[in-house]
C-alpha cells in the first residue's frame, strides 16, 4: 500500500472505525470481481459504512481528494455496475452493513429499508405483516434493496405491480460532497415540484449513493393459480396473454416465455428439475394469476381459459399445479435457467425489450440469422414477456471452442441491438448500463437524451467521483481531476 493510500484508510477509518475498511488484497478480493468473472477491478479500499452519516462523511472526504467512489450492493449485476476500474485509485463503497427495516407502516401500506437489506428480508418483513412486496427476482437471497434501486430492477412480477421505479415512495440519498436528501416520504400523492428522487433510480450511483427508501406494499395474496402451457410459437404467446388477461379481470401477476432449449438445460444441470410437458414443443409459458381474496377460483378460471385456447390451438398442452410443491417446481424450472446457461458453457446475453406485439415478429427475424451466423451457439431466449422483456441469449454448444465463441460477442451483439432498434425496442430493459453498455447508450440514444443526461451529471457530481465510466463515459475534466 502506498503511502497516499494508508493515509486515506486512516482517514477513513477515523470515520467508519476500525473494522469499516478493507485494505488487505484477501479482504477486499470478493469486492473486486463481477459474480459472472466478466469484470475486475482494484481498490484503494473497501468502505462498509453502517450510517448515513457515515456515507455523508465517507463522500465528503472523497469529493475532497477527488476519489472515485463505487457504490457496490449485494454484486449481482450483469453489467459490472459495482466493479471498480483497474487503477487502483477509487473506492468501493460496500452497503451491506446498511441492512436495518427503519419502518413498517400496515395500514398505510409503507415499509422503509436500508439500502443493503437483502430483497428477500425486505419481502419477509412485509410478509410477517400481512402485506406484499412484489419485487421478485432470481438473486432475490443476495442481491441488496440499493442495487434493486439504482438498477430500476424488473422481474416477473412488473405486468401487474411494475418496475421498481413504480414501487418507492420515497428515496434517502448521500450525495457528493456530504449532503443528504432526506426524502423519506411515505405519501402517494405530492407534486411539488420537481420528482428529485426518479433521477436516481436507474442511475446506478453515478449521482449519488441510496442510503434508504420507503415502499408501496401490496394486500398479501391469498389465493395463486399456477399453470405451464405448451405453445406452437411466440406468437400464440401473446395471443394467450391478451386472453388470460381479458378471461382473469386483469389478475395475471406473472407469464413468462419459456423456450425448449431452456427446459433441456435446466433438466440436465439442475437437480431436481423435470419437464412437465415432455412432448418436444418448442415454446412454453408460465403463467400465475393472484387474488387477496381468499374465495377467488382462480384455479377454475385458469383451468377454463387454457381449455378454451386449447381448443382454439393457441395452446397445445397444459400442465396446471395443484399444490404448493408442484408450483414451486414450475418457479425453481423458469429461475434455474441462468444458472444452467453457466453449468452449459458461455453465453452472449442480451437483455432486451420490445412492445409486446412486437415480440414475434422480433423473433421470427433473429432467430434464422443467430442460426445462420453463430454455428458454435444455440438460442435461449426466455423472459417476462408480459411486458416485453426477453433475455435473448446464446448458449454455446457442448464441444465448442469457448474463446472462439465469445470473439462473436461484438458482431452478435451489433445484429441483436440493432434489430431491436428497429423494432422500437430497448437494448437494456432491466438489467442497467454498468460498465459494459456504455457503448451502447452512446450508439442508440439520440444527442439530446446523452446531452441531457451529462448535464444532470454535473449538476449533481461536478467533478466526476460518483461511480466514475459507469452508465456516461467520463468526461475529460472529471477524469484529469
Amino acid at each position: 500500500m502506498t503511502a497516499a493510500a494508508s493515509g486515506l484508510a486512516r482517514r477513513l477509518g477515523d470515520i467508519l472505525g476500525a473494522d469499516g475498511v478493507l485494505t488487505e488484497a484477501a479482504d477486499c478480493a470478493p469486492f473486486l470481481v463481477d459474480h459472472l468473472g466478466r469484470c475486475r477491478g482494484r481498490a484503494l479500499a473497501v468502505a462498509l459504512p453502517r450510517t448515513v452519516s457515515e456515507v455523508s462523511r465517507l463522500l465528503a472526504l472523497c469529493e475532497t481528494e477527488r476519489i472515485g467512489v463505487v457504490p457496490q450492493a449485494g454484486n449481482t449485476s450483469y453489467c459490472g455496475g459495482g466493479i471498480p476500474d483497474d487503477s487502483g485509485r477509487q473506492l468501493v463503497l460496500s452497503l451491506k452493513r446498511l441492512n436495518h427495516i427503519r419502518a413498517l407502516d400496515a395500514g398505510n401500506y409503507s415499509l422503509v429499508a436500508e439500502a443493503g437489506c437483502i430483497l428477500s428480508q425486505v419481502q419477509q418483513a412485509a410478509e410477517a405483516a400481512g402485506r406484499f412486496f412484489p419485487l421478485s427476482i432470481g438473486s432475490q437471497g443476495s442481491c441488496q434493496i440499493g442495487g434493486n434501486l439504482s438498477t430500476n430492477a424488473g422481474g416477473v412480477n412488473v405486468l401487474r405491480y411494475g418496475m421498481m421505479r413504480d414501487l418507492v415512495l420515497g428515496l434517502e440519498v448521500a450525495l457528493p460532497g456530504g449532503r443528504v436528501l432526506e426524502g423519506l416520504s411515505t405519501l402517494r400523492k405530492d407534486n411539488t415540484g420537481y420528482d428529485i428522487k426518479s433521477l436516481f433510480l436507474g442511475a446506478e450511483g453515478t449521482l449519488g449513493v441510496i442510503t434508504a427508501a420507503s415502499f408501496k406494499l401490496f394486500p398479501q395474496p391469498q389465493v395463486r393459480a399456477t399453470a405451464l402451457a405448451a405453445l406452437p410459437d411466440v406468437r400464440a404467446a401473446v395471443t394467450l396473454l391478451g386472453e388470460l388477461r381479458a378471461a382473469s379481470g386483469d389478475r395475471i401477476s406473472s407469464f413468462e416465455l419459456i423456450p425448449r432449449a431452456a427446459i433441456e438445460l435446466t433438466t440436465r444441470h439442475i437437480p431436481g428439475v423435470t419437464d412437465p410437458l415432455p412432448g418436444g414443443n418448442e415454446w412454453s409459458v408460465l403463467c400465475e394469476l393472484s387474488s387477496s381474496r381468499a374465495a377467488e377460483p382462480l384455479d377454475a378460471l385458469l383451468e377454463e381459459a387454457l381449455a378454451a385456447a386449447l381448443e382454439r390451438g393457441t395452446v397445445r398442452d397444459a400442465v396446471l399445479t395443484r399444490s404448493e410443491r408442484e408450483r414451486a417446481a414450475l418457479w425453481k424450472l423458469r429461475e434455474s435457467i441462468p444458472e444452467a446457461q453457466r453449468h452449459e458453457g458461455a453465453s452472449l446475453k442480451h437483455d432486451i425489450s420490445l412492445p409486446v406485439v412486437a415480440l414475434p415478429d422480433f423473433v421470427a427475424r433473429a432467430a434464422p440469422w443467430i442460426s445462420a451466423n453463430v454455428p458454435d451457439g444455440r438460442l435461449v431466449a426466455y423472459g417476462h414477456v408480459g411486458d416485453g422483456n426477453l433475455h435473448f441469449n446464446v448458449s454455446q454448444l457442448p464441444g465448442a471452442d469457448r474463446e472462439r465463441f465469445l470473439a462473436r460477442a461484438d458482431g452478435v451483439r451489433r445484429a441483436v441491438h440493432d434489430l431491436v432498434r428497429e423494432f422500437g425496442g430497448s437494448f437494456s430493459a432491466e438489467h442497467g448500463i454498468g460498465v459494459l453498455k456504455v457503448g451502447e447508450l452512446e450508439r442508440y440514444a439520440s444527442p439530446v437524451e446523452l446531452e441531457l443526461m451529462r448535464a444532470v451529471k454535473r449538476a449533481f457530481d461536478p467533478h466526476g467521483i460518483m461511480n466514475p465510466g459507469k452508465v456516461l463515459r467520463r468526461e475529460a475534466a472529471a477524469a484529469d481531476a
